[in-house]
């Protein structure tokens, strides 16, 4: 299986997920710049966290202008694994992958600390490894993490099983309906604002966000054919 980590200018979350994948899970993964138009030869895509072009204008504004969105689109809607953590998340939203945006947070701080998230649906090809319902313990580090949509495009996510994972107790930044991730309908891209790869190792005090990256990679050779 092999797998694209694409970099933006201000993107620092890059290497926690080479090292899963690379050392961990033994993927084949190769760093992908902003610039690249073409991502057919991947199985799956990782948009990491961080501050793309410096969140100039709004978070995830400039990078969804780069040439490499339409090859995550047309990834996405082959059907392939994407994921987005954080700005990855922000980026996805900002191109309209996914629904929603991201905001400042309601108490105008960045908010870092150890969650609890719930698995509301584990019938995506991120969260297959988990349990529906399970309470998993995950990091946030953000400013702009508030999870924000209209009426009609909540009760949609609410039809679909599209939210993924909520906060469990604190809503930390005020998001809708404490979502936390969200998911596109097929259930192949997923988005959220918790860090999975800094919960991977006990030293790290969790290592529930290793089940994340193992749901698309149980053997190590999964591919997903475009």
């Amino acid at each position: 299986m092999k797998v694209a980590i694409i970099v933006f200018p201000g993107t620092s979350c890059e290497d926690e997920i080479y090292t899963i994948c690379s050392n961990q899970l033994k993927l084949e993964v190769d760093f992908i710049h902003d610039d690249e138009t073409n991502l057919d030869e991947y199985d799956a895509i990782f948009l990491p966290g961080g501050a793309s072009y410096g969140d100039a204008i709004r978070p995830g504004a400039i990078a969804a202008l780069q040439p490499v969105i339409n090859a995550i689109r047309k990834a996405a809607d082959a059907g392939k694994p994407v994921l987005g953590i954080g700005n990855g998340f922000q980026i996805l939203t900002e191109a309209r992958i996914l629904p929603g945006t991201l905001l400042k947070n309601d108490r105008l701080k960045f908010n870092c600390a150890s969650m609890k998230l719930v698995v509301q649906n584990n019938d995506t090809l991120w969260t297959k490894n988990y349990e529906q319902n399970e309470k998993i313990s995950v990091p946030i580090a953000h400013g702009y993490g508030r999870y924000h949509c209209d009426p009609e495009t909540l009760q949609i996510l609410k039809d679909n099983s599209q939210i993924v994972f909520t906060y469990a107790d604190e809503n930390p930044d005020g998001s809708t309906e404490s979502i936390a991730g969200i998911s596109n309908q097929a259930g192949n891209v997923v988005g959220m604002m918790p860090h999975p790869e800094r919960a991977v190792e006990e030293i790290l005090g969790s290592v529930d966000g290793i089940k994340l990256f193992q749901s698309i990679a149980r053997d190590g050779r999964q591919s997903y054919d475009a």
